[in-house]
């Protein structure tokens, strides 16, 4: 109704055209408008207030039908009927309703069958089956070897054993002549049996690390030689240098100038150098090796002709300046450096045992190709190799396994080469320490 009016003195303001006297003025124009706004303001609120109202009652006709009983809520749930706890065992968990659960455990030398836990389900019923706490026998896992018969008792058992079979398990052999691996000769390695009288008989045992020998009526308890027994069985080695048999057990040594490891089966070589064990001079170097060390002063070569050479660190010298029209001089080795290596006897090959590299000064550009080479020494040939592993480096490489003690060394050179003219040679002079041990 509002909009039609709205809709009536819009037409009444626009059709004014011709006779502009029967038209409304300005004035007149505007005050229709503000009753117009004021009019539609007022069906706003009124609106606003109905949709309000509805709102209302449409909760509260909700929170009407919410209260109403149902047919599910009318009956109370079904509990599950109460579970005991089996004999010898207990009962986790007091509530028997539908979603809770109740567990199940058996006491010390029980074992346990059927459910440990059980669930009350809707209609009353649990899941799983009954719980039976079972008890455990002491014999039952047939402890007892070589025709042993197994005696209960209170939380243990007891094997009697068949004639020439002794041991808590009848593990043992009685036997009238000790095994290869037993100790027989010394007395400390020999001990009487314990003994004690079940049901009758009489039953012996010896302790851990000795095995029973002799007749039933006149045993004796010998030391079982753990080093021997592990060395038939081809197990591998005990110990990595020597097993020692001790009473009743067995320890491992090492070799003079090695510590025992705290695996008590494994040994390192002793760094005599760095813990300060050596008798070296003052003007010598010393040079740790497997098991020992050696105290060393190497010499520059001899000077000879227009050649001569000066120490620049105790394992360096470098020759001095040559004379312009010397070419043996400048044929000479720039440089001679000294190194020594401690190789383990039976080292795995091939193994790479020193790396020779060149390195141009700051500014400089370096050589643009290397050749490298062994050149001398007391080796036996076939034993080392020289190979090239990038541009800039050679590698001395080991390609046949050594077996020590040895003593030799082995002369490597390296040649410098700028736009295939030669620049300048090195020479490094190794020597090799092989151990007599494989550590």
């Amino acid at each position: 109704m509002a909009l039609c009016l709205l809709f009536l003195y819009l037409a009444a303001i626009c059709s004014c055209h011709g006779a502009a006297q029967s038209c409304m003025d300005k004035h007149q124009v505007v005050g229709v408008l503000r009753q117009m706004e004021k009019f539609l303001k007022g069906q706003e609120m009124r609106f606003a207030e109905g949709i309000r109202i509805m709102k209302n009652k449409l909760a509260a006709l909700h929170n009407s039908v919410s209260k109403l009983p149902q047919a599910d809520q009318s009956a109370a749930p079904t509990p599950c009927p109460a579970l005991e706890a089996p004999a010898h065992g207990r009962r986790l968990g007091s509530k028997f309703l539908v979603g809770h659960e109740v567990h199940f455990t058996c006491l010390q030398g029980y074992q346990l069958l059927g459910s440990g836990t059980r669930l009350c389900q809707d209609g009353g019923s649990w899941t799983g089956v009954s719980t039976v706490c079972k008890d455990v026998s002491e014999c039952a896992s047939n402890p007892c070897q070589n025709g042993g018969t197994c005696v209960e008792g209170v939380n243990q058992y007891k094997c009697t054993c068949p004639q020439n079979w002794s041991g808590s398990h009848c593990q043992h052999q009685t036997q009238t002549a000790p095994p290869e691996w037993s100790v027989m000769n010394d007395p400390a390695f020999s001990r009487r049996p314990r003994c004690a009288k079940v049901d009758q008989a009489q039953h012996c045992s010896c302790d851990a690390g000795f095995h029973m020998s002799g007749t039933s009526d006149n045993s004796i308890c010998q030391d079982v030689n753990e080093c021997e027994v592990y060395r038939l069985d081809q197990g591998g080695k005990l110990c990595l240098h020597e097993c020692v048999n001790v009473p009743g057990s067995y320890h491992c040594s090492c070799p003079h100038g090695y510590k025992l490891l705290p695996d008590g089966r494994s040994c390192e070589d002793v760094d005599e150098c760095l813990v300060r064990q050596h008798n070296c001079s003052q003007g010598t170097t010393c040079i740790n090796m497997g098991g020992g060390f050696q105290c060393v002063s190497p010499e520059c070569p001899r000077s000879h002709g227009n050649i001569s050479y000066v120490k620049t660190s105790p394992f360096q010298c470098e020759r001095n300046p040559c004379p312009m029209q010397s070419r043996s001089c400048h044929l000479a080795p720039k440089t001679v450096s000294f190194h020594f290596l401690s190789l383990p006897s039976g080292l795995k090959t091939p193994a790479t045992l020193f790396r020779m590299a060149t390195a141009s000064a700051p500014g400089r550009t370096g050589p643009d190709s290397l050749r490298f080479g062994i050149v001398g020494g007391s080796a036996p040939r076939g034993l080392f190799a020289m190979q090239r592993s990038d541009r800039q480096t050679g590698e001395l490489i080991l390609v046949q396994p050594l077996r020590g003690p040895q003593d030799f060394s082995v002369d490597v050179d390296m040649s410098e080469y700028s736009e295939r003219s030669f620049q300048a040679k090195h020479l490094a002079k190794v020597r090799v320490l092989v151990s007599p041990h494989g550590f």
